[in-house]
């Protein structure tokens, strides 16, 4: 019996042999060997296969068995054909059985359920001569043996039924839409705008209510820059560049947008700060996308496919020149507002670079435009960084077009606001000397105080002077390069007068170095006698701009452009040529007053009078300007009495048509042409003469009245006519009437009567 409490033989047998069968998998998978024992399972596994294999074929014997049974004897030819080699071989044993007189039986009958389990778990195949037509596929099943497709027998008729409704809709032919009056296509594109300019008005608001919440709204925005709705799209284009443009002028911050780092993104942030970077990133991404597409408009390329349309598969639609050529206006003009209302903000090199060629374009709209500008923001500018860099491309594309350009092109720097430049050229020579002196202490002191400073002139918030002032050095350095380059070498280009008006300007800025070479060249020019009267005026004022400045020092006799001047002044009248008044005014006053040591005095007697003879073909501004001048001749040098007697001083006779001032004998002429300007029209040419007159008394009878006791210039500003505005103003009529007298202008009172019966007979 056994013991209770203990387990059987058995069991103990069978856990036994599980666990060193772990044991020895266990070892034999540490060792490497496993894989020969996979080997051996294959083998094992091949002849379980070749077992099954036997059992079928002794299937198929026993079917012949049964056959020979109703036959007791092989047909001939079934034998001919199974004994051929490369088939069955039990049909060879069961011949030789058969002709042995044995009968075939077999030792196990087997069941169905035996016989077909294992080509039940076979997969079931389709054959080649099988059809497919009724079949619908489903989810295949993975196997190791490899992929079981899957189907199912559907309904006869279905899925031919469906095949015939879709091939009938695929090759159906479209049906023509109703084709719609000219009147119903335009209130459809009326409708289709309408609601497209709601959509407009409506992200816009949004966007400057919000714009820290509403980044996906302005990129909806800029998004229906690319859309091409055949019936508005160029209508909005329009509205939308126009939108974006205020917008964005009015959410950019007042300072330029830094890039995050790989590393500042990583980092860990308040709500407030992540909140405040995602607007910033957001907001440049967009204004980064607008103005690429302003680009592409401007430059000419509105009909090149964009890459997200090509991503998208959007279909591009052809923009006529017409209309492309006004959308390319309107992008310069959304460029140039930009670049003027945000000078300091991200992207300024890119907006310079589009805009700066096409100063030089055929079209006058869109040069006019980015001439306008560059000229307003040269006179906005305070530190002179956009100013530098504009004049740097400009440089640049008039060196590589050979001095080819329009002349409004170099007239923008007239526009610049540049009074001090640094001029000390051994400056930095200086400062290395000076340290090579100093100890090292001394350096550790020096740099400590510029640390300093430099943090003081960061909590004051201005500008740094001396950057300022090295900033508008380099402008002016690229400035005079083009005018010198001009003057060597291009004299007879469109350019020469804008050069010689920028030389005026800034000739107080000219180093000394380059007076020499300067003069040589108006002095050429001048004798060539190839100039206008503008250019002519604009060299007498920049010679003489530099030899009251710094080259009062020089040895140079400027005979010839006072002879020069004394002829071009007949030239300027009343008409076409009034508005240079300003530049004559201020060539004089260089002339006359910065120099008055070192003018003759038959010099100043023959402009006087000269001044005095234009006095009266000018406009009543031009007019006032020119007396004012002669009375600063008149308080300056005392001599000018001699223009006020009639008696005559010495030999010869005045010649107002001689060239030469030294030599027409002014001082034996009068300034009569003061008692012509006393009946003048004008109350303060009146004045003006009258006290001139009276050889210009600084106080008593006949003194000026001080409103009229200005400089020449802004006499001539405050006394303009532009404004279509007389100064002083026109007294009104009196309402005072007279007591109407009976008219005699005739002997005969009869006459009188009836001409007077017949004036109050016509109505008024």
């Amino acid at each position: 019996m056994k013991m209770k409490g203990k387990p059987s033989r058995s069991k103990t047998s069978k856990t036994s042999q599980s666990k060193l069968a772990n044991k020895k998998h266990n070892r034999l998978a540490k060792q490497g060997k496993l894989k020969k024992r996979k080997k051996k399972d294959k083998d094992q596994q091949s002849q379980n296969e070749d077992k099954l294999q036997h059992q079928n074929s002794g299937k198929l014997q026993s079917q012949v068995k049964n056959d020979s049974e109703e036959e007791d004897q092989l047909n001939p030819e079934d034998v001919e054909f199974y004994g051929t080699p490369g088939q069955t071989s039990f049909v060879s044993a069961a011949q030789k059985r058969f002709s042995n007189g044995e009968k075939i039986v077999s030792k196990r009958k087997r069941t169905y359920s035996e016989s077909g389990e294992i080509y039940e778990q076979e997969p079931r195949k389709l054959f080649a001569g099988e059809s497919r037509k009724n079949m619908k596929d489903l989810l295949p099943i993975k196997t190791k043996k490899g992929i079981i497709p899957q189907m199912i027998e559907e309904p006869n008729g279905e899925a031919s039924s469906d095949i015939i409704e879709i091939d009938t809709i695929i090759n159906q032919e479209p049906k023509p839409l109703p084709q719609l009056s000219n009147i119903q296509l335009l209130i459809q594109r009326k409708h289709n705008l309408n609601e497209r300019k709601k959509k407009i008005a409506l992200l816009a608001s949004d966007v400057i209510e919000n714009p820290e919440e509403n980044m996906k709204k302005l990129r909806e925005l800029r998004l229906m820059l690319e859309e091409c709705e055949s019936d508005a799209y160029i209508t909005v284009k329009k509205l939308v560049m126009l939108s974006l443009m205020e917008i964005f002028k009015d959410i950019i911050p007042g300072y330029r947008i830094r890039l995050l780092t790989e590393k500042e993104k990583e980092q860990k942030m308040k709500k407030e700060t992540k909140a405040l970077q995602d607007f910033e990133q957001g907001l440049l991404m967009n204004y980064k996308g607008y103005l690429e597409v302003l680009e592409k408009y401007c430059t000419g390329k509105i009909n090149e496919q964009s890459n997200r349309q090509r991503r998208h598969g959007v279909k591009h639609i052809h923009i006529p020149e017409d209309a492309s050529q006004v959308i390319a206006e309107l992008a310069v003009r959304c460029m140039c507002e930009m670049l003027s209302n945000h000078p300091h903000f991200n992207y300024r090199n890119n907006i310079i670079a589009v805009l700066v060629p096409l100063m030089n374009k055929h079209n006058t709209v869109i040069s006019d435009m980015v001439c306008q500008t560059s000229s307003k923001v040269f006179r906005e500018d305070k530190s002179g960084e956009v100013s530098l860099e504009i004049v740097r491309l400009i440089n640049k594309m008039v060196k590589a077009r050979d001095f080819r350009v329009q002349r409004k092109v170099l007239d923008t720097f007239l526009a610049l606001k540049i009074k001090e430049i640094d001029t000390s050229e051994d400056l930095e020579e200086n400062k290395k000397k000076k340290r090579e002196f100093m100890s090292r202490r001394e350096r550790k002191k020096r740099k400590k105080m510029a640390n300093l400073e430099h943090e003081l002139l960061e909590t004051k918030a201005t500008e740094d002077k001396k950057k300022k002032v090295k900033l508008h050095t380099e402008i002016i350095g690229a400035v005079f390069l083009i005018y010198f380059k001009v003057l060597k070498g291009y004299r007879k280009s469109t350019l020469l007068p804008s050069v010689l008006e920028g030389l005026a300007k800034f000739s107080h800025l000219i180093n000394i170095d380059f007076f020499d070479d300067l003069y040589k060249v108006f002095n050429e020019l001048i004798e060539s006698e190839d100039l206008t009267y503008r250019e002519s005026l604009h060299v007498i004022l920049t010679a003489f701009t530099i030899l009251s400045g710094q080259g009062s020092a020089l040895n140079i006799d400027p005979l010839k452009f006072y002879t020069h001047m004394y002829n071009t002044l007949l030239h300027v009248h009343a008409g076409c040529s009034s508005d240079d008044l300003p530049l004559v005014i201020d060539c004089i006053d260089c002339m006359m007053n910065r120099r008055k040591r070192l003018i003759s005095q038959q010099r100043i007697l023959s402009y006087t009078k000269r001044l005095a003879t234009l006095s009266l073909q000018q406009m009543p501004n031009g007019t006032i300007a020119f007396l004012g001048l002669i009375r600063n001749f008149m308080l300056t040098y005392k001599y000018l009495d001699f223009l006020f007697d009639n008696d005559s001083q010495g030999s010869g006779i005045y010649l107002p048509e001689l060239p030469e001032p030294e030599h027409c004998h002014a001082h034996n002429t009068m300034l009569w042409e003061l008692s012509s300007l006393k009946s003048h029209y004008h109350p303060a040419i009146k004045k003006y003469a009258v006290h001139l007159g009276k050889m210009a008394p600084v106080s008593g009878e006949g003194q000026l009245p001080l409103q009229y006791k200005k400089p020449p210039r802004d006499l001539y500003n405050e006394f303009s006519t532009e404004i279509d505005v007389f100064n002083p103003p026109v007294a009104e009529k009196s309402t005072f009437k007279h007591k109407s007298k009976k008219m005699k202008m005739f002997m005969q009172e009869d006459i009188s009567d009836m001409v007077v019966q017949v004036l109050s007979s016509i109505p008024d």
